[in-house]
């Protein structure tokens, strides 16, 4: 992330960064089934809702860091920043079609298609 490369002052030694969007760094919070389904319904609406908030929370948390910190690397003048054209993010998709599918089996068609399509 953006907010890493500041941070770590990986730009003080990057000479180019090029911002493709391929990747993403998420988080999971896991609970045992057990010990929800025992929760009272109110309960888990509850949490879910804290969740949803939260989640929102650190999604517009964690953009506002990288776009801060995109603008200063960039004010450092130590590394030349690129952005991938839509063009090229289109085409670097299609030359890893093969591997969605290779991974269908694995990971689930349906999930591989919700990825697909928030990429969109």
């Amino acid at each position: 992330t953006l907010s890493n490369i500041y941070t770590q002052k990986m730009y003080e030694v990057q000479k180019h960064i090029t911002i493709t969007d391929h990747g993403y760094i998420g988080y999971g919070v896991i609970v045992n089934k057990k010990f929800w389904d025992g929760l009272p319904a109110d309960i888990r609406t509850t949490l879910e809702q804290a969740m949803k908030e939260t989640t929102q929370y650190q999604h517009d948390l964690a953009q506002k860091e990288n776009d801060a910190a995109l603008a200063a690397i960039k004010a450092t003048g130590k590394t030349a920043v690129f952005v991938l054209p839509a063009a090229e993010k289109q085409a670097w998709r299609l030359a890893l079609a093969p591997v969605y599918k290779q991974f269908e089996s694995a990971i689930g068609k349906d999930l591989i298609n919700a990825v697909i399509a928030a990429q969109k």
